[in-house]
């Protein structure tokens, strides 16, 4: 007999919730005004964005999961993988390229991400529910952007769940009874119809311009596509949606590299997409939150000059001493300072991070998640606190656009030096592909996989990890156990056709 989907690849997932937004700057931050879905009264158009603002809370509790932080990033060679007394499964993971398909963080993973796909699903239906009582043009151009939104956090779970998993099921229904997997160029292409939607139904602006302050935009949508067609190796389409986001005249790097990890920096012009977090500016009480997202990898930070004198984190990440010589030796001063939280030293800010206790583990830390104490509202003392997540920027947009400008015969010297003189690096004329790749690495490391992306879409990945014992089979996390235990039609050969 077959098991319904909403009980195997989301076991023990909450049904949808609609969270209502009478005023406010944030995306869902009236939780007291949470509704179960089947109660909604579909005639009140206005409150049509609750169903919305719950997918927001999804990415929230499901894409800023620790686990899925720790492995996003632990596999690029340059990013050390985990205290060598906890989590022993990630460190093998990381550093050996052994993989245990039985291991939990595994299977929280792809349970996770499929359950932001099911909640995107049953609020597309309930914006439909909605749609049906809608007498004006206006409130169905309304409806047609927040499906667009919608659409960009189901494109965003899939294109991770890709990154990932390589093939995996696409779920057309919450109630489907076949999990055979899609291969990943047919998930890619599922992927580019809901960003399609999006490009030509949701507002062309900046998340921070939105009537939802950070909602994902129409260029948000554009900034994702790029990223698929960038793997697939269409750079036709890369440079079409990077020179349109570059031309819109919206968008600029932020200047100072060092607070746009920061609270000055949340939902700047740079950004493209993050996940919100607020403390409400009280010191204690509600809190929308990340959870453990920046804390499970950051050291114990301490200033005797604040009231909050010190916060720790779990030390889980952190950078090989490899790849800091590496960037110290091409001339980096502003990312470095930035990127690098070194045990031992104090930073720009004034905090002292405290070296490691174990000689195995890490003792360089990674600086984006780090927020100073100065900064934190008094009575908060969870590491990072009060930060967004930095989810899509302006400068991977400019550094996809300069090398789809490299690829295509064209100079990609602009965009690549707009990247370098933000971060005080010398320009560069005539910049070759291989130049491009080292500046994702410096610019983009530790953020959601880039560099070991980009190693795997340039077949470098052998030459780069192969001694620590990728191969490329290697390329993908297996599917987990327990839900192979559930659902066998996922070893069935992949679809390769949307049309099946």
């Amino acid at each position: 007999m077959k098991i319904k989907f909403h009980k195997i690849i989301a076991a023990a997932a909450l049904g949808l919730t609609m969270v209502a937004l009478p005023s406010c700057d944030y995306l869902d931050i009236e939780p007291e005004k949470t509704l179960p879905g089947e109660s909604v009264d579909y005639t009140k158009t206005e409150d049509m964005y609750g169903a919305v603002s719950g997918c927001y809370s999804e990415i929230r509790a499901h894409n800023m999961h620790w686990i899925i932080n720790l492995l996003t990033s632990i596999r690029d060679g340059d990013v050390w993988s985990g205290r060598t007394d906890d989590q022993g499964d990630l460190v093998a993971m990381g550093n050996k390229y052994q993989y245990n398909s039985s291991w939990w963080g595994v299977n929280e993973t792809w349970r996770c991400y499929f359950q932001i796909i099911r909640v995107c699903n049953e609020a597309l239906l309930m914006l439909d529910n909605f749609a049906a009582n809608i007498t004006n043009e206006n409130d169905r151009t309304t409806y047609r952007s927040y499906c667009g939104e919608v659409r960009i956090i189901r494109a965003l779970a899939y294109y991770r769940l890709a990154q990932f998993f390589g093939n995996v099921p696409i779920l057309f229904d919450n109630y489907q009874d076949d999990f055979t997997p899609s291969t990943r160029d047919v998930v890619y292409e599922y992927v580019l119809r809901d960003l399609d939607y999006a490009m030509q139904n949701t507002p062309k602006v900046r998340p921070n311009q939105m009537a939802h302050v950070g909602a994902f935009s129409g260029y948000t949508a554009e900034a994702l596509a790029a990223k698929v067609y960038y793997q697939m190796g269409n750079y036709d389409k890369v440079r079409e949606l990077t020179n349109d986001i570059i031309n819109s005249g919206l968008f600029e790097l932020y200047p100072d590299y060092y607070q746009l990890w920061k609270i000055p920096g949340r939902l700047c012009d740079e950004s493209l997409a993050e996940c919100q977090v607020t403390d409400f500016g009280m010191g204690s009480g509600d809190y929308v939150g990340v959870d453990q997202f920046f804390n499970c990898a950051g050291p114990t930070i301490s200033n005797d000059n604040t009231v909050l004198k010190s916060t720790g984190g779990w030390n889980f990440v952190g950078y090989f001493d490899s790849f800091r010589d590496w960037a110290i030796a091409r001339g980096e001063t502003v990312r470095a300072t930035t990127t690098f939280l070194v045990g031992g030293t104090t930073t720009p800010s004034g905090d002292y991070v405290k070296p490691a206790g174990n000689p195995n583990n890490t003792n360089v830390w990674n600086g984006k998640w780090y927020v100073p104490l100065e900064q934190f509202t008094e009575g908060r003392t969870t590491y990072g606190s009060n930060n967004n997540v930095r989810i899509l920027r302006y400068a991977d947009v400019l550094l996809m656009n300069a090398e789809a400008k490299v690829r295509l015969g064209e100079s990609g010297d602009a965009p690549f030096n707009e990247v370098r003189t933000r971060a005080k690096m010398p320009t560069i004329t005539n910049v070759t592909v291989d130049q491009i790749l080292d500046e994702r690495r410096m610019e983009l490391c530790c953020e959601w996989g880039e560099r070991y992306a980009d190693l795997i879409r340039t077949g470098k990945a052998a030459e780069v990890l192969g001694a620590n014992g990728w191969t490329p089979d290697k390329t993908y996390f297996p599917i987990p156990q327990t839900q192979l235990d559930l659902a066998p039609d996922l070893l069935n050969p992949p679809y390769t056709s949307l049309n099946h």
